[in-house]
């Protein structure tokens, strides 16, 4: 489904801590599911920076007068970010997507809450607008370092039965982290359902929390891709089968959405013993 285009910048806007780029995508918009993310070609064709960036799809919109156009939220860590953000109106820009596997939507309307950490909201927008459609109760917590770091907050709060900010310095919203009102809310509200994307510790702990109260969870994992589409092994993390077996997965294939309680959080950036293929202590 995946397919690559030469699309072009349409914007570039500030938003907070980040930059929000709207982005020319004919025959990849049009296919875009929420979770779904897409990789970049950075630096133009005569770069020495080789490996693709990837980011997590924020909103589409499949006509208009340039076709089908996306926006994805950009928190500049380097040269390549930095690079992409200093982009004008018109310049090319190589993309391939829609890459990964999305979140699943529930078929019965159910309680549900959305917790995204820092830009690691981008991708819940589509996914309340969706969760609404079929009816479900929308509860959204966003958290971040600090105020600036949150993304999207106003714009969530339309979308969302309730909105909880947390920021650990306490400059908005209450002081503390997504994970210390979780629990509450989810017990206020019976939910069946919690979808997350933020920072690898902030998902390990939602998944436990889901877990303790009987709920369901779905992580966006933020573990660093190259290539996207499953050559390099990079972002490979154990996770539990449906048959009890933990095998190494790739987020940019098999995930990045994965069930959080069949992943081993704890063991993520090591190959437990157990994982199915794995060295043994001699090597054999």
């Amino acid at each position: 489904m995946a397919v690559q285009v030469r699309g072009e910048i349409l914007d570039v806007r500030r938003a907070g801590a980040y930059h929000v780029l709207s982005l020319t995508a004919p025959g990849i918009s049009e296919n875009v599911k929420p979770g779904h993310f897409l990789t970049l070609g950075i630096g133009g064709e005569e770069s020495s920076m080789l490996l693709r960036r990837a980011f997590a799809i924020h909103r589409v919109q499949s006509r208009g007068v340039y076709g089908g156009t996306l926006d994805i939220v950009v928190g500049v860590h380097g040269k390549g970010t930095k690079w992409l953000v200093d982009r004008r109106r018109h310049d090319p820009i190589d993309i391939v997507g829609p890459l990964g596997r999305p979140f699943v939507l529930p078929k019965e309307p159910v309680s549900t809450v959305l917790v995204g950490g820092g830009y690691g909201s981008a991708p819940l927008f589509m996914l309340a607008e969706q969760m609404r459609e079929r009816g479900c109760r929308v509860d959204v917590i966003l958290g971040a370092a600090t105020e600036e770091k949150l993304y999207g907050a106003l714009e969530l709060k339309r979308l969302a039965s309730t909105l909880t900010i947390t920021t650990d310095d306490g400059s908005l919203g209450q002081r503390g982290r997504v994970t210390d009102v979780l629990g509450s809310l989810m017990q206020a509200n019976d939910t069946a359902v919690v979808y997350a994307c933020g920072p690898m510790p902030m998902l390990q702990r939602v998944a436990e929390i889901a877990s303790d109260h009987q709920a369901y969870s779905q992580c966006a994992v933020e573990e660093a891709m190259a290539c996207g589409i499953g050559v390099c092994m990079t972002c490979v993390l154990p996770v539990i089968g449906e048959d009890g077996v933990t095998r190494m997965l790739r987020a940019c294939t098999e995930g990045p959405v994965f069930r959080g309680d069949r992943v081993r959080w704890s063991d993520v950036g090591t190959i437990p013993p157990d994982t199915l293929g794995a060295p043994t202590a001699g090597g054999h």
